[in-house]
């Protein structure tokens, strides 16, 4: 039944309850009715943050038809009518920096319409930045992430206001891990549990940022999530006092091999260190912080079977070369040493998000900021949150 029917059936419904057989007063119809009209909020004043729908509005009446065009592409933008026909919100995503133009259509009570066309802006931000989401799901959708990964949320350019951009970030795990997110910086918050994530743990992100205000001038390009699976436990400890990497799977220990850590010059960094990449090889270059060609301690080779624990250059790779120090001392730039045949095993069995916690290596805690050290922040610390430091 369309807007007008349905008026002349209300119409003719009030008329009938005035009959002579009726008790009480008869319901008379006013003699004067207000004509109908529209409003858009979005129209005529600043311009509108597209993560916002328009509405349309209708007073002394309701709406009988809305369109809504993009004037520049043409494309019709499709909203609901509410069941009361008081109100039509858009429901397709709108764009930065456009122009709508919106036809509506009231009638009210007496049969009088209005019509009436508007024009929508949207903002134009200086510059827009996305969230992306670390590691990129397609990179482990098949093998899922080990229980030390934090969820993490990479944007692309600085982020001024932390704590009104957490609220628009959700996280979802099943079973359910309570945790919390830290800013590791001002581009990265990363999010972990008090503890790693149980193995089989299902996690869900989002990032609900499309239109947000991230702080001069930036806004946020578009929303973004992202669904993680947690594979079985892998934790490997290498402990540097007795030189022996000793291999967890699912808590119960699986496997233990003789290792070297850095030596006293380039101490590994203490502390839980998470897998971020591998590789079958890497060409290791020590230029790569300051010392190059010609320096003493210079040297560029190709490393084999490289499992990355942090971004300065730590990883757990076969070293050939110091077979016979390993189970003994120290000698490597940082690395976890092992021997060839050790080495294949651990990149067998780990993959991103597996740990490898180092200890009584001589070196500093591992930086929150060094991908990843985040376990190196306490549970008080780190629930607590920094969006506001």
């Amino acid at each position: 039944m369309s807007v007008i029917l349905a008026f002349f059936a209300v119409v003719a419904l009030i008329a009938g309850c005035g009959g002579d057989d009726q008790q009480g007063p008869a319901i008379q119809i006013p003699k004067t009715i207000a004509a109908p009209t529209l409003a858009v909020p979005a129209a005529g004043g600043p311009a509108w943050n597209p993560a916002a729908p328009v509405v349309v509005k209708a007073d002394h009446g309701v709406l009988n038809q809305v369109t809504m065009v993009d004037t520049d592409s043409g494309k019709q933008i499709n909203g609901d009518i509410s069941p009361d026909k008081l109100t039509w919100t858009s429901k397709d995503p709108l764009t930065f920096g456009a122009s709508y133009k919106v036809d509506a259509q009231a009638v009210n009570m007496a049969l009088m319409s209005t019509s009436q066309s508007f024009t929508v802006n949207t903002i134009s931000p200086d510059s827009t930045a996305y969230a992306n989401v670390v590691p990129a799901p397609n990179l482990v959708a098949d093998i899922g992430i080990g229980v030390g990964q934090p969820m993490v949320f990479q944007f692309t350019k600085p982020v001024v206001n932390k704590a009104e951009v957490q609220k628009h970030l959700k996280v979802t795990t099943t079973p359910n891990q309570p945790g919390a997110w830290y800013w590791t910086d001002d581009s990265n918050v990363h999010y972990r549990a008090a503890q790693y994530w149980q193995p089989g743990t299902k996690i869900h992100i989002e990032a609900d940022v499309f239109g947000l205000d991230l702080g001069n001038g930036i806004f946020g390009a578009e929303n973004n999530s992202a669904d993680y699976t947690v594979h079985d436990s892998w934790v490997a400890k290498a402990d540097g006092s007795t030189e022996v990497l000793t291999v967890f799977h699912n808590g119960e220990q699986v496997n233990s091999m003789p290792m070297s850590l850095g030596d006293p010059g380039h101490p590994s960094h203490e502390g839980p260190h998470v897998i971020s990449a591998k590789n079958n090889s890497i060409v290791m270059d020590s230029c790569s912080y300051g010392v190059c060609k010609g320096q003493p301690g210079y040297y560029r080779e190709t490393v084999y079977l490289d499992l990355r624990i942090s971004n300065d250059g730590e990883f757990v790779h076969s070293a050939p070369w110091s077979v016979g120090q390993q189970g003994s001392s120290n000698v490597s730039h940082g690395c976890v040493n092992l021997s060839p045949g050790n080495a294949q095993w651990m990149f067998d069995h780990f993959n991103i998000g597996d740990v490898v916690e180092i200890t009584n290596s001589g070196g500093g805690k591992l930086p929150i900021y060094d991908t990843y050290g985040d376990w190196e922040v306490p549970w008080d610390q780190w629930s607590a949150g920094n969006a506001n430091g």
